[in-house]
């Protein structure tokens, strides 16, 4: 019998992980349906769409980050949480997983205690306040409802943390935040990437507003804010 709680789509090929990870859910109310492959991990998503996803790397037709990108260029589960699991365990594979739409990264072995908590922690990000109110800075508007950001009109391509990381600026304006608070309250405390990468994607993020990059500035010595005056 499912659970009335939150559903979890668990896309994961090796039955011991997965069926620990469905007893650590379940026992915490949520409604769990485990996936052995993208193809039916991708079927299962037709039928009903989750409140999150728990995507393993490494799956037996394609890669979990072949189909994250599928699911950030399909508008219906562009905003969808997605937690890799994945045994890669290097900086730049969590980078690339967090650049292709990953909100949060955990690597095998795993606690069920640090899975739990992981997963309530993007249940409770879900949905912020004002998330499908369009959101205007200047001469950049930010498009909850598409996922989408327009600079002087014209639609701009950025990845999936560079929008996330444009939309906490642009929803608090004028503030100054440091590295450290922007990787806690953009990406989460529990993403294990080092400070550095939130420079990166700052870099990124002013490339991809073009004449509008001078949006984000540096504050020496603090760290960021985001100001179009």
């Amino acid at each position: 019998m499912a659970n009335d709680g939150p559903a979890i789509l668990v896309v994961e090929d090796e039955h011991p992980i997965a069926e620990l990870i469905s007893y650590s859910l379940r026992g915490n109310g949520w409604d769990v349906r485990v996936a052995g492959s993208t193809a039916d991990g991708w079927k299962a998503l037709q039928e009903s769409v989750p409140n999150l996803v728990l995507l393993d790397w490494m799956l037996p037709d394609q890669s979990g980050l072949r189909f994250l990108n599928r699911l950030r260029n399909d508008a219906q589960f562009r905003s969808l949480p997605v937690i890799m699991l994945t045994a890669r365990s290097m900086e730049e594979d969590k980078v690339a997983g967090l650049d292709s739409g990953a909100d949060d990264y955990i690597t095998k072995p795993f606690s069920p205690r640090e899975l739990v908590s992981r997963v309530r922690a993007q249940l409770r990000r879900r949905a912020p306040e004002h998330d499908e109110k369009q959101v205007v800075a200047g001469i950049v508007t930010l498009e909850p409802a598409s996922h989408s950001v327009h600079v002087s009109g014209e639609r701009v391509e950025m990845t999936n943390a560079e929008y996330k990381l444009l939309r906490y600026f642009i929803t608090h304006p004028n503030r100054v935040f440091s590295r450290s608070d922007l990787l806690d309250r953009v990406w989460g405390s529990d993403v294990n990437v080092e400070l550095r990468t939130v420079d990166v994607h700052v870099l990124r993020l002013r490339k991809a507003l073009g004449v509008a990059e001078a949006y984000v500035r540096t504050v020496r010595g603090v760290g960021y804010l985001f100001s179009h005056e």
